[in-house]
C-alpha cells in the first residue's frame, strides 16, 4: 500500500512538472518575440540595458556560487554543505551583481515607470492582436 502511494505521488509530481514545462514553453513563446517588441517601440535602450544588467547578475551568481562552494569543499569536505553554500553563493552573487549593474549602467537614472508602461502597451497590443 505504501509503495503504490509513493509511486502514485512520484507519478503525479512528474506529470505536474511536465505540464508546468509545457505551460512555461507557451509563456516563453508568447513573451519572447523580440521582433514585435522592437517594431512596436522606438526606444530599445531599456531592453538592451535590462539584458546587460541580467548578464552582470548571472556572472555575479556564477562567481559567488563557485567561490563559496570551493571554499566550503576545501575546508569541510561536506557534500551537503558544499551544495548549500553553492546555492547561497549564487543568490548572494546575483544580488551583488545586480548592485554592481545598477551603478555601472546607472540604472538609477532610468525612468522605469515609462519603460514599464511601454512594455504593458506592447503586451496589450500583442494580446489584442491574438484574439
Amino acid at each position: 500500500m505504501l509503495r503504490s502511494s509513493l509511486l502514485f505521488t512520484r507519478f503525479m509530481d512528474l506529470l505536474s512538472s511536465l505540464l508546468m514545462i509545457q505551460f512555461m514553453d507557451q509563456v516563453y513563446a508568447f513573451i519572447s518575440d523580440p521582433h514585435s517588441v522592437k517594431s512596436s517601440t522606438s526606444d530599445m535602450g531599456w531592453l538592451r540595458t535590462a539584458r546587460e544588467a541580467a548578464k552582470f547578475g548571472a556572472v555575479g551568481g556564477l562567481v559567488g556560487a563557485v567561490s563559496t562552494a570551493g571554499v566550503t569543499w576545501k575546508y569541510s569536505r561536506s557534500l551537503h554543505g558544499t551544495a548549500l553554500s553553492f546555492g547561497a553563493g549564487a543568490v548572494f552573487g546575483w544580488t551583488f551583481g545586480q548592485v554592481v549593474a545598477n551603478h555601472w549602467l546607472q540604472l538609477y537614472r532610468m525612468d522605469t515607470m515609462a519603460s514599464q508602461v511601454k512594455f504593458m502597451e506592447w503586451w496589450q497590443n500583442k494580446v489584442e492582436g491574438q484574439s
